[in-house]
């Protein structure tokens, strides 16, 4: 917990004594009947609790007597816990997560009213409940509601994102650590892909061993809906029905992270079902990993978070060129944007509690400099339609994507996924081993 208070004491501290923060949990979703999506908390109240509860609110109140964490969650409540799981209750936040002071969740309005007396402003994430926004809005409006009762109340609502995201932006060394055994499980659970996917095996079934390795390894979750696209299925960039049988002649993407501890890796890797490349494949594969390589070098605290997408851009148009994908000079085509016919997307993102994390990208008009303790994917691709009857036929159908996750660090980039299979040799021996952690369900 003490990770916990650092980090709410260093919001506290960036806001000022005279802002009040309120941030509220996520809460259960039905998903149909009586049954309800998985729970996952929501990323900025975990980063500042460590609270795994749903309806939930916490409110940092600087300077309040008694202390200035106050948290509102539900109650005990035997008979309710008995169906769905024990809870902390108010007194339980208390002795086991730090809050100075407890309260069921259904006096939030009423306390909150009381809280933002003498406040001069009020920090929460607008927009993404507007229920709960009127509720922070009533209450930080109570003042003006009553005026001739003399109350001083806030004036001004701030976008509490603005801060927070920023802090969330540069991972701590315990942090950092997190995400490198994210990052080692999920190179694991790509290798054992590899391992196992075979001509006449499914998508689906490749996702359920690689689900199966970030889960007996110790993820709580994946960090997003995992992509498995099998031949032209890869052209397709957030393709996701993983439900097609595996050609004997295709390649096969997989992009699929493991959530540890509330932070996600992110790892894609593209390999042959059939353990060999094909010519074709192999020339698209290497100027893919050749514009990795090179946009990886570049993630050097003091370079541009641009200067990712720029070299990374520039080395895939040379390759185009070189392939015959394209024809005309890499400065025209980049200029044109012809290039995007093939690649049509940013070559990273930052990463962390969320696997699309927070933080701005740009910094006064200009790409943001990146820091130690920033996390980027950095993931180029080139996708040609089966159906462009303007590509090489050779290529047509063709989708490769290599993605890494990088720690910026005073020494250079660390890849933190780098386990994962890449080289081509070293991708080809890979699917020439034996499963490690799964075996085939057959005959059922």
């Amino acid at each position: 917990m003490t990770i916990f208070a650092e980090r709410r004491q260093r919001l506290m501290n960036a806001l000022g004594d005279d802002t009040l923060v309120v941030v509220p949990s996520a809460r259960m979703v039905s998903r149909n009947s009586d049954v309800e999506y998985p729970f996952r908390q929501d990323s900025d109240f975990y980063y500042l609790t460590g609270f795994d509860e749903p309806d939930s609110v916490l409110v940092l109140a600087p300077g309040r007597e008694g202390g200035a964490t106050v948290m509102f969650v539900r109650p005990r409540d035997p008979e309710k816990e008995t169906w769905t799981g024990r809870r902390a209750g108010v007194d339980g936040v208390c002795a086991r997560f730090g809050a100075d002071a407890g309260y069921p969740v259904d006096t939030f309005e009423q306390e909150l009213t009381t809280l933002c007396a003498g406040r001069h402003r009020v920090a929460v994430a607008l927009g993404a409940d507007p229920a709960f926004d009127a509720q922070v809005l009533r209450a930080a409006q109570h003042h003006r509601r009553k005026p001739r009762l003399g109350l001083e109340g806030p004036d001004v609502i701030i976008d509490l994102r603005s801060v927070l995201h920023e802090q969330r932006l540069i991972k701590t060394a315990p942090e950092a650590d997190i995400m490198r055994r994210a990052g080692r499980l999920t190179a694991e659970a790509h290798n054992e892909a590899m391992r196992l996917a075979a001509p006449g095996r499914t998508e689906r079934e490749v996702q359920a061993a690689v689900e199966y390795v970030f889960v007996a390894g110790g993820a709580a979750r994946v960090g997003y809906t995992s992509i498995v696209a099998g031949g032209d299925n890869a052209t397709i960039l957030h393709y996701n029905e993983n439900n097609q049988p595996l050609a004997d002649d295709a390649l096969l993407l997989i992009d699929a992270g493991a959530e540890v501890d509330y932070y996600s890796a992110d790892i894609t890797r593209t390999f042959p079902v059939s353990g060999r490349f094909t010519a074709a494949q192999r020339d698209v594969y290497d100027v893919v990993l050749e514009a990795q390589e090179k946009a990886i070098a570049t993630v050097v605290a003091g370079r541009h978070f641009g200067d990712i997408h720029d070299v990374s851009r520039r080395a895939l148009v040379e390759g185009m060129v070189s392939l015959g994908l394209l024809e005309g000079s890499v400065d025209g085509l980049i200029e044109s944007g012809a290039y995007r016919r093939f690649f049509m997307h940013r070559t990273g993102h930052w990463l962390g509690m969320d696997v699309h994390d927070v933080g701005q990208y740009a910094q006064h008009g200009a790409s943001r400099v990146l820091e130690p303790g920033m996390v980027t994917t950095v993931e180029p691709g080139i996708y040609v339609a089966s159906d462009d009857d303007g590509a090489p036929e050779a290529f047509r159908g063709i989708g490769i994507r290599i993605e890494d996750d990088i720690l910026v660090t005073m020494a250079g980039p660390e890849n933190l996924t780098e386990a994962a299979a890449k080289a081509p040799a070293a991708v080809e021996a890979m699917c020439a081993e034996a499963p490690r952690f799964v075996r085939p369900v057959e005959g059922l």
